[in-house]
């Protein structure tokens, strides 16, 4: 009996080890915010897929972006980044697609803002090199 009944212990005990040892499900999802801005053949649209950082203030991941440029545009997808100096506004790609182009990125990149700073993403449309058209969302 005593063999039995230890051997029932070591079980419970090696099972309540592996349960602690498994790693906790996520409980964050992705998010998607679609932009659009202009209109016939300078309409352009974007999409950014995000996840909020668990356990960290008034952070997101960026996990894709997704942007189309209207057939006279270039198009950046934009953050409204606290510690720019230039405009207020950081690029998520790495280069503009142009002239009816796409682009597909996965940054995988952590952007932070300060606690009660608004996190927003952009889609800036460019004709030549002045800013047309835009379009604002929170994160």
């Amino acid at each position: 009996m005593r063999i039995s009944a230890l051997s029932a212990t070591v079980a419970v005990v090696a099972a309540t080890i592996a349960g602690a040892a498994a790693p906790a499900a996520a409980t964050t999802s992705a998010s998607k915010v679609n932009l659009e801005a202009g209109a016939g053949l300078h309409h352009s649209s974007a999409t950014v897929t995000y996840e909020r950082v668990d356990g960290a203030v008034n952070s997101v991941e960026i996990l894709s972006v997704e942007a189309h440029a209207g057939e006279r545009d270039c198009v950046w997808v934009e953050w409204n980044d606290p510690h720019d100096e230039v405009d207020g506004w950081a690029s998520l790609n790495s280069e503009p697609p142009c002239n009816g182009g796409d682009l597909l990125e996965t940054p995988n990149v952590i952007i932070k803002a300060p606690k009660g700073y608004q996190l927003k993403v952009r889609l800036a449309v460019y004709h030549s090199s002045e800013l047309a058209h835009k379009d604002i969302a929170k994160l």
